[in-house]
């Protein structure tokens, strides 16, 4: 019987980790509209998390939208495929000393991200230059 009781313990730990993960798809929601602008794959490589832009939800853009204001490699190409989060690293419940890019206006952002403490499906993602940061609220698609 003990050893029942340790075996469900020892699962029920494993899931309740395993559902604070923040690899998976989430979709954006814009903090100023509340509008749901795309959905974002977010993955790990090599102990580093990154996030891809899998579908732009805006109505409003073109049939195959482009990082127009971006620089360098990135300016013209298209935003669906595009990395906009690199380098996260995992830090106690925080993933930062990483980047975020934000393709409305071709800017790069430094960036931590972390689980909502209340509810593990919403993803607090904060870009930043010193002092000055804006979140957003992401909700994990099912």
């Amino acid at each position: 019987m003990r050893n029942l009781i340790v075996v469900c313990f020892v699962f029920f730990a494993f899931a309740k980790a395993y559902s604070q993960d923040i690899t998976g798809t989430w979709k954006t929601v814009d903090d100023e509209s509340g509008i749901v602008k795309s959905h974002i794959q977010i993955f790990e490589k090599d102990g580093k998390y990154y996030g891809k832009i899998l579908k732009v939800l805006d109505p409003d853009a073109p049939e195959v939208p482009l990082c127009v204001n971006c620089d360098g490699d990135l300016k013209d190409t298209p935003i669906v495929g595009l990395v906009i989060m690199n380098d996260l690293v995992k830090k106690g419940a925080y993933y930062k000393n990483g980047t975020v890019l934000d393709p409305e206006n071709g800017k790069t952002y430094d960036c931590k991200i972390w689980l909502n403490e209340d509810n593990p499906d919403l993803l607090m993602v904060r870009g930043y230059i010193l002092f000055f940061y804006r979140t957003q609220t992401w909700v994990r698609l099912k």
